[in-house]
């Protein structure tokens, strides 16, 4: 039986992060260099941004590019840029309903892409399905840095006092404020590992590890996940009885 077909439609993860891992690998598998495998990859983002947004994820964040990913080749963090701009595709996102945005140190983007990254922000800003999300120049570290900088200086201003300062308030200064943490954080290509995305944020998501490439992780792969994700019993620190 099909993994889509043993899917608890209403126990659907209302978030989903997904680092997507193995390109590369993918690609010199094949005999290919590396930005073969970012092109096939780039496939597969439709194929499981559409497949999330019709199975009713609210939520589907997707780890792009990480700040420490600038220190890669030249010509490959260009070609990614170019991927990046070619691959932003306005029609799939309003023929399924799905708005855009994006996180991360966007001062770091190239002028033209991030203006192409703005004008699909707003087009699909009238979309009411799920909301997904590019994680690009983007790091945990980063983000916390940057919302304890802009904690301090309302501390300093005098708008804040430091004994206010609780867990919602740390939230609520995340580049990722307008959605829920993660229910299910999903990794590709086989490694074990979180790659400084979304650490606070992932303090209680489920997580999930598989040997896939993404170019090969479809929309099958996808429910395997969830179903996983719907085994187990998420305890939030209380016990199962408590539960």
């Amino acid at each position: 039986m099909l993994y889509q077909d043993q899917i608890d439609k209403t126990r659907i993860p209302s978030h989903i992060a997904i680092i997507m891992d193995g390109n590369g690998r993918w690609a010199k598998q094949r005999g290919q260099i590396r930005t073969f495998g970012h092109q096939a990859g780039a496939e597969t983002v439709h194929v499981i941004a559409e497949e999330a947004a019709r199975l009713g994820v609210k939520y589907l964040t997707l780890y792009t590019f990480s700040t420490e990913n600038w220190n890669r080749p030249v010509d490959e963090v260009a070609a990614l840029m170019s991927l990046l701009m070619d691959s932003i595709e306005e029609e799939t996102f309003m023929k399924n309903n799905i708005s855009f945005r994006i996180i991360g140190d966007t001062s770091k983007l190239p002028e033209n892409v991030l203006e192409r990254l703005n004008r699909c922000i707003e087009r699909t800003s009238v979309n009411t399905g799920m909301c997904l999300t590019l994680a690009l120049s983007y790091s945990s570290k980063w983000e916390i840095t940057e919302a304890v900088r802009q904690i301090a200086s309302r501390v300093f201003a005098g708008d804040l006092k430091a004994d206010e300062i609780t867990d919602q308030t740390v939230d609520g200064f995340l580049a990722t404020h307008y959605m829920p943490d993660p229910d299910l954080l999903i990794r590709t290509g086989g490694e074990v590992r979180l790659s400084n995305f979304l650490l606070w944020q992932c303090a209680y998501s489920e997580l999930y590890f598989c040997d896939t490439f993404w170019p090969d992780f479809k929309a099958e792969e996808l429910c395997k996940a969830i179903c996983d994700y719907q085994r187990r019993e998420r305890r939030f620190g209380k016990t199962s009885e408590q539960i």
